[in-house]
């Protein structure tokens, strides 16, 4: 995208030959087991090796993932072990962790806690709550080779007050240390904008559901604490790994977050060169069913393509894909995961769930037990309040987890 910030440093390829997007085979644009960078319509094949050697000589690599695929873990865990090989002085900071939980992930490390001892004091449930099992191998990993585990993230509650009152309005006394943000590109706004359009309930006409929401502008107040809300996010997750950089002249730190922290340079990345910290590389798995169209120039410095057995893309579980904080009585929404139920249904972060199925929703763990007693192909009704509003929307879970 044109309002992209340069990348500082770039990767020397042992390959040099760009291919078209389809030369791979037919609607293919990253062959499985491939990695290529993203090009103007052509993608450039790497040769492994060369590639994870020049990866290893950063200072930060950041593995993009999508949360609920147990092949993208496959991958995030064949890519730390090859990089590992190559430099293992290296730390591993992970999203799913409030900052509060590293005492925890240090002793798990130290292999002083049993898995049920470390999903227990970590609150995995309360914090994280996907299925242990998507993570536990990286985090054995890690274990194996006491490789330390850095806990990334803050407290749900920051994010919840800035969506609602602003980034100025949070004492500095509860901002748990984070600094202020770096102001967003204009592309990240556009980008933000898409996604809380999509979602935003209109002002008037309660009866309306969230996708009948009118234009909102660029510079719309509640919008702009929703993109402050998200870039505190980031921002938390960029000083940590800032942090552990400055600790040590030789550790390579690699995070395990969200893709949509990492792509196109925008959130995680954007924020730690704003604190000093530009060699960082952003690595993607491809899935063979999304479209080429997506793969931009910048969205990676390199992808790799995956093709996951459909059993194992999702934990056959039933999934709502929110993360909940209980904090001050209520139980809100403070992440949305991008094409799950709950975000079909127009579920934004900073909802406040009132009701579900007709039950009051009191705690974090009433929604869990009600979401796991729904059925493939059933329908949820959910009564949320947003902004002061009142009002029903409806989740449909697909006939099959």
């Amino acid at each position: 995208m044109p309002s992209l910030p340069s990348l500082r440093y770039t990767l020397s390829f042992f390959l040099t030959l760009s291919l078209p997007l389809t030369s791979f085979g037919a609607d293919t644009c990253v062959p499985v087991a491939r990695w290529v960078t993203p090009g103007n319509e052509r993608a450039t094949p790497l040769d492994s090796p060369d590639l994870m050697t020049r990866l290893a000589q950063r200072r930060v690599v950041l593995l993009g993932e999508v949360h609920d695929s147990f092949e993208h873990h496959r991958w995030q865990l064949q890519t730390l072990a090859a990089l590992y090989a190559r430099r293992p002085d290296m730390v591993l900071g992970f999203e799913m962790f409030p900052r509060r939980a590293q005492d925890v992930l240090d002793r798990w490390v130290e292999g002083k806690l049993s898995e049920a001892e470390f999903l227990k004091q970590s609150e995995w449930h309360k914090v994280w709550n996907y299925d242990p099992s998507l993570y536990m191998p990286l985090f054995h990993f890690a274990r194996m080779n006491r490789i330390p585990m850095l806990a990334l993230n803050v407290d749900r509650g920051l994010t919840t007050k800035v969506r609602e009152l602003g980034w100025d309005a949070v004492p500095e006394s509860g901002r748990q240390g984070v600094s202020k943000p770096a102001p967003a590109q204009p592309a990240y706004l556009e980008e933000l904008l898409g996604v809380y359009q999509k979602h935003r309930r209109p002002d008037t006409g309660h009866g309306d559901t969230p996708r009948d929401a009118k234009p909102v502008a660029l510079d719309d107040p509640d919008f702009l604490r929703f993109v402050q809300g998200q870039q505190v996010w980031d921002r938390a997750m960029a000083e940590a790994i800032a942090q552990a950089v400055k600790k040590t002249d030789s550790a390579l730190v690699i995070g395990i977050m969200g893709a949509g922290h990492v792509m196109h340079r925008y959130g995680v990345p954007y924020q730690l060169e704003d604190l000093g910290v530009a060699d960082s590389a952003v690595l993607l798995a491809w899935d063979q069913e999304r479209d080429c169209k997506d793969l931009k120039p910048g969205i990676a410095d390199a992808v790799f393509g995956i093709a996951a057995p459909a059993e194992t893309i999702k934990t056959g579980k039933p999934r709502l894909g929110i993360i909940l904080d209980g904090a001050e009585g209520k139980v809100r929404v403070s992440k949305v995961m991008e094409g799950g139920v709950g975000d079909d249904a127009g579920i934004i972060a900073g909802d406040v769930l009132i009701e579900m199925a007709g039950v009051k929703i009191k705690a974090a763990t009433d929604v869990s037990a009600i979401v796991q007693s729904q059925a493939p192909g059933t329908w949820l009704p959910i009564t949320l309040s947003r902004e002061g509003h009142e009002f029903d929307i409806v989740a449909k879970f697909p006939a099959s987890p």
